[in-house]
């Protein structure tokens, strides 16, 4: 059963707006000029997945609709992600063949979020309408998907989960289907290398290919697809890119305009209705009226370091996060000045992080693999390193383990693929001079320079390779769990997680509390209508993705928990409209 435990709470402030006025987020406010202002049915603010969901959706439906995205480039955090997508009941996967039914997808988010405050409606209308928002995409849009085969639900002992997983991510996209847009797409976080066609799913083997045959076969598979795909005239994208350039694709073939570098300022309110949007647009406030609402999809606030520090538990900051950019909170702080009660504020789709000198590279198949283990500033472990990554932050936060060290001996760098560095091949000096990774020839040496007692972290791994020896994780479970195995080496016995780790040298990797997004934002209702803290409904306001406070409460249900909720509120919000 995951554990639910809240973290400190920093007062929540909350905002009130007078009508017929423009919020002063902003001072440009005042002198806009709204006697030519343009008009649509419905506004849209940010224009990743569950904006461009949202738009097509409305657009679709009859609407005129706009979106403005502050960013130079449309795709938000989604076209950096890997882009699984947790959506139960989905015609890919029943095309498939997975067990799903409604009651298990319902026991097993009912069993995921537990006691958290996410009403029993909001999970229903998100497991109503999220089988419904994936044939819609896929019906209006060149976006198309396949199963995440293997890559099991978070927790999949729980009543309701499945082994096999429930995700799905999309499937090849031709890009150039978005002609000059390409050019506008928000680059992946990690490319895929080149000459290759490379799936989410896929990175699992790849991190194998030196010392798996199916890990060597997947890599000549995605050579064979790229050299296919540019035969054939395609410029092939996949994951996060495949994703945010189909759904741009599909809004460009319902006609509507995205206008790029245009920040939301402030919100237009009308006797206590929000009736438009005021952004910045070449330099110029400008007044957009939206007759019907405005969906906030704006993301998180990640890059907010004021907001963090406000919201969130220390330590804290910026700098750790792989979200995009552009995420500082600007929805959250309108929605705010419009009256919208906020939660989840302290929260945040987490996950190791080692602090390299570029960006935080964040920890999926790494702390996994066998071979490794995390030890706390005392030189002890603290978690099953191979939890879902959400919940070994939570546990960080919880048992002030920050920063931790992540530690691999030779023989494990000798087997797996590392970020993007082969195995074998040392670490670059960038990392050591930055002090994101130590290396030593001893156990004694590795914690001197890690600074942690050497007694307790020798200790620490005798006990460790003893439980690799005998395949049981007595202190923490370490492969019990089905989700356990999945980021593993199957050729590994007698538990696929645990290596002992012998061979020097011996490498250690500062871990610190990374996140894929912040997870708090507006309350909303099963309609994806914002809420005030007394449970009214502001009229005219809807929010999705990371700008709305969670379905999954302080969970994670499988890979795709922030995307497939983004995708199907955005939906349920035009769908209202």
């Amino acid at each position: 059963m995951p554990e639910h435990h809240p973290l400190s709470r920093r007062t929540v402030l909350r905002g009130a707006a007078g009508a017929g006025v423009l919020l002063g987020l902003g001072s440009t406010a005042a002198h806009a000029d709204t006697t030519d202002a343009p008009e649509y049915d419905v506004v849209v603010v940010g224009a990743g997945a569950a904006g461009m969901t949202a738009a097509l959706t409305a657009a679709k439906r009859g609407l005129s609709t706009l979106v403005v995205e502050k960013a130079a480039t449309f795709g938000g955090s989604a076209a950096r992600s890997g882009a699984g997508i947790w959506v139960p009941n989905n015609e890919t996967l029943l095309a498939a063949g997975v067990p799903d039914t409604p009651a298990k997808a319902a026991a097993y988010l009912a069993a995921v979020v537990g006691p958290s405050g996410v009403p029993a409606a909001k999970q229903a209308a998100f497991l109503a309408n999220g089988p419904a928002m994936m044939s819609f995409v896929t019906r209006n849009s060149p976006l198309r998907f396949r199963w995440m085969e293997g890559y099991s639900d978070y927790y999949p002992e729980l009543p309701g989960g499945l082994p096999g997983g429930r995700s799905v991510e999309p499937d090849l996209f031709d890009g150039n289907l978005l002609g000059a847009e390409l050019a506008h797409l928000n680059p992946a976080y990690i490319p895929v290398p080149d000459g290759e066609v490379i799936f989410s799913a896929d990175y699992k083997w790849l991190n194998l290919a030196l010392v798996n045959a199916r890990g060597a076969a997947v890599a000549l598979e995605g050579a064979a697809r790229w050299v296919a795909a540019k035969a054939g005239g395609v410029e092939p994208l996949t994951m996060g890119q495949a994703l945010a350039g189909a759904l741009r694709a599909g809004l460009m073939q319902a006609g509507v305009p995205v206008w790029l570098n245009t920040p939301l300022v402030d919100l237009r309110v009308d006797g206590g209705r929000v009736t438009g949007v005021l952004v910045t647009k070449d330099g110029v406030a400008t007044l957009v009226k939206a007759r019907r609402g405005v969906v906030m999809a704006s993301g998180g606030f990640e890059h907010n370091a004021a907001m963090r520090k406000q919201y969130q538990e220390e330590p804290i900051g910026s700098d750790w996060t792989v979200g995009a950019d552009s995420n500082t909170g600007d929805g959250h702080r309108a929605g705010l000045q419009a009256g919208a009660a906020v939660a989840f504020m302290d929260d945040a789709w987490w996950g190791p992080a080692i602090p390299l000198p570029d960006e935080p590279y964040f920890c999926l198949a790494e702390r996994t693999l066998p071979g490794s283990l995390i030890v706390n500033q005392a030189g002890k472990r603290f978690v099953n390193e191979a939890a879902p990554y959400s919940d070994v932050v939570h546990i960080m936060y919880e048992r002030d383990a920050i920063p931790a060290w992540m530690v691999i001996d030779q023989n494990y760098r000798n087997r797996y693929l590392f970020k993007d560095i082969a195995p074998t091949l040392d670490f670059p000096g960038s990392w050591y001079a930055s002090g994101a990774v130590v290396k030593s020839w001893s156990w004694n040496g590795l914690a001197a320079k890690m600074g942690v007692p050497a007694s307790a972290f020798s200790s620490t791994m005798l006990r460790f390779n003893g439980f690799a020896f005998s395949g049981k994780d007595l202190d923490f479970h370490r492969g019990d769990s089905a989700y356990d195995h999945y980021f593993t080496d199957p050729a590994v016995g007698p538990n696929s997680c645990l290596a002992p780790l012998l061979l020097p040298p011996f490498y250690a990797f500062r871990i610190v509390p990374g996140d894929l997004g912040t997870k708090g934002g507006m309350v909303t209702d099963p309609q994806a209508r914002v809420l005030t803290p007394a449970g009214a409904v502001i009229p005219g306001l809807y929010a999705a993705g990371n700008a709305s406070s969670p379905v999954m409460g302080r969970s994670y249900a499988g890979a795709g928990s922030t995307l497939g909720p983004a995708m199907t509120f955005g939906y349920i919000a035009a769908n209202h409209l």
